[in-house]
């Protein structure tokens, strides 16, 4: 499952992003790798991606993130990066029950096209979490949706900056937990354990206030 590199090169995970046109992948994604929100949606065409390195437990991690189209046109652009991937975050809207009904079809997805990468983990994101009155998909439906599926849950928003850092926090966790469980080693993970960025930009932001 780990890439593994010599040296001081990070090991390497590929990430996807899926769900429908509109959730909020390429925001969650901006504000991420550059704290960065767009004022105005724009459909991604076929594929962009981000770099970010981490390190947890002692282990270097370079997370390479792809975030993929949601339209059915660029499904055959799409279909290919699945290849190779290590862990998919699948979203939905919170204020939009019908992207969170599509969270089946996404599933369906992630099973056909990763059958020949072995397991693959996956995180249930409901982003837009801003507007408690706007709010359509209950948390505690997503919560049971997600432990059927065998999947963690979290409620985010890219606008707030909410949750945006545990979303990877959590997967690059729990990629490492289980390459060190592969390995024979074991590691407990504790909440009061950090993730160390090496991107300078974290510092920067921290002194102003922002979240990163």
């Amino acid at each position: 499952m780990l890439l593994k590199t010599d040296g001081n090169v990070p090991n390497v995970y590929k990430l996807l992003i899926i769900g429908d046109s509109g959730v909020g992948k390429s925001s969650l994604l901006l504000r991420y790798a550059d704290n960065i929100f767009p004022q105005q949606h724009q459909i991604t065409i076929g594929v962009d991606f981000k770099i970010r390195t981490l390190t947890i437990h002692g282990e270097r991690v370079k997370l390479q993130i792809w975030d993929t189209a949601g339209q059915e046109r660029f499904r055959l652009i799409t279909n290919s990066y699945y290849r190779g991937a290590h862990g998919v975050v699948i979203m939905y809207d919170v204020t939009n029950m019908r992207s969170f009904q599509h969270v089946k079809r996404w599933l369906r997805e992630v099973e056909v096209n990763c059958r020949t990468t072995g397991e693959v983990y996956k995180l249930l994101v409901g982003n837009k979490n801003d507007n408690p009155q706007l709010k359509a998909v209950p948390p505690r439906d997503a919560k049971a949706f997600a432990d059927l599926h065998g999947m963690e849950f979290i409620e985010s928003s890219a606008r707030e900056c909410f949750n945006v850092d545990k979303v990877f926090k959590t997967i690059a966790k729990q990629l490492v937990r289980r390459q060190l469980k592969e390995d024979g080693q074991d590691w407990c993970f504790l909440e009061k354990e950090s993730i160390m960025l090496s991107d300078p930009r974290v510092d920067s932001i921290k002194n102003q206030g922002f979240c990163c």
